[in-house]
């Protein structure tokens, strides 16, 4: 009888043992892949006929926004894509305006550098701020521009801007020195800042601040040049960074204040680059905010949306998505940054990579109606998307990190990258 119990005890032993180690072995592909597997796959032999190389790309001629969405911040491709896809604006579409998802005034300190300014290049990336610029692919990106320069033709030069508001010192640095050209007076203006610290004097209330700059823009507002509209949009900049500093606890707030400024600040930019006979800009910034369908909320929509609101199909738009993501994300407050993979559970993405191509591009207009892909395009499916933030609640929740959607109804196109690795932020 006690033989007996003890094989029993043993066989339970063994088989919680065994079911234990499935479990250990499901949860761990479950949570690399984030599912058993990667996903299904879009018909491969269709995509294989419509998709190109990045190289073979074009775009609808009444397009004056050209926008290149990133799935993610943290990977050299998605930086890379940058310059691949402007020299192409600029050689066969005559763009001569990069926007980046930066501030304005850190951006004209770009601008200044490939227009043959003092510095390196390395201070020309440092000057636009956030980690995720700090890259070689945004160094090379701005030497390119710089080397254009030297022998573009007058009035044919290539200029940088920036249509984010987050940060207020090159912003400021510049509105003041716009302030002293114009032989205003600075007083009021210099009173405000803090320049050692780089930051606002304390002293002031808020709307005391706000009025400061209002006045400063009504005066240059009233000497309607192309030079004094620049210095009106840095005051304007700087508005907007109050007005964003309204909801600095509401991230939501936050979010839906921003996209709206930045697509005011878009528009302001075209129409700078109109005023100088050009039609056509390129921007560039994450997919979450370029994208042409989407909201926050019943009332408010995300950036990319509002701009297609405002030109319709004017504004065309890149997205892009990975099969596998080799990710460079923060992982605390201090800076701090590692690599983390994920795979997107996208079926084009999927489909690209069995098709043999390292990174391919699909125009969704360019696809038969009749053709399964072109169903396939139009219908609901999981999208790569990270921003500057991880959570290992990703390993569990891998929704967290996708986005369900239809890619034809978010992008005109999309790029794909089969294996993307991390940027390599360049410490000082």
């Amino acid at each position: 009888m006690m033989k007996k119990n003890m094989k029993k005890h043993s066989f339970i032993k063994r088989t919680v043992c065994i079911i234990l180690i499935i479990g250990c072995i499901i949860t761990g592909v479950y949570s690399y892949y984030g599912g058993l597997g990667t996903g299904k796959c879009a018909n491969v032999n269709e995509f294989e006929k419509y998709a190109v190389t990045v190289e073979e790309l074009s775009i609808p001629e009444q397009t004056k926004i050209v926008a290149l969405g990133e799935a993610t911040h943290g990977n050299k491709e998605f930086q890379q894509l940058k310059l691949d896809i402007f020299k192409i604006m600029v050689e066969d579409y005559g763009v001569r305006a990069f926007s980046l998802e930066g501030d304005y005034g850190g951006c004209e300190a770009v601008n200044r550098y490939i227009h043959g300014g003092d510095g390196t290049v390395k201070d020309a990336v440092s000057a636009i701020g956030f980690a995720i610029y700090q890259t070689e692919e945004m160094e090379n990106l701005i030497s390119w521009m710089r080397e254009y320069n030297k022998s573009a033709a007058q009035g044919n030069d290539i200029r940088f801007y920036g249509f984010d508001m987050q940060r207020r010192e090159y912003n400021y640095r510049y509105l003041l020195e716009a302030v002293k050209n114009g032989r205003m007076d600075t007083e009021e203006l210099e009173k405000i800042w803090n320049q050692d610290k780089q930051e606002y004097t304390e002293g002031y209330t808020a709307e005391q601040r706000e009025k400061i700059i209002e006045d400063v823009k009504r005066e240059f507002e009233e000497k309607d040049t192309l030079q004094n509209a620049s210095a009106v949009h840095l005051a304007d900049v700087l508005l907007q960074n109050m007005e964003l500093g309204k909801y600095i606890d509401d991230a939501g707030e936050i979010n839906i204040h921003r996209d709206k400024m930045m697509a005011e600040n878009i528009m302001w930019i075209l129409k700078q680059e109109e005023a100088r006979g050009n039609g056509r800009i390129f921007i560039s910034g994450h997919n979450g905010h370029v994208k042409k369908s989407g909201n926050y909320d019943a009332n408010n929509k995300v950036m990319g949306n509002l701009l297609a609101d405002e030109i319709g199909n004017e504004y065309f738009v890149i997205g892009t998505d990975f099969y596998k993501t080799t990710c460079n994300l923060p992982v605390d407050e201090n800076g701090k940054r590692k690599n983390h993979i994920f795979y997107s559970y996208d079926p084009m993405a999927k489909a690209s990579k069995k098709s043999g191509f390292d990174i391919s591009y699909l125009d969704f207009e360019k696809i038969p109606d009749s053709s399964e892909l072109k169903k396939q395009v139009s219908e609901c499916s999981w999208m790569g998307s990270l921003g500057e933030i991880y959570s290992a609640l990703y390993r569990i929740f891998p929704r967290g990190y996708r986005v369900w959607a239809s890619p034809a109804e978010l992008y005109n196109a999309m790029i794909y990258v089969s294996d993307a690795h991390p940027i390599k932020v360049i410490e000082d």
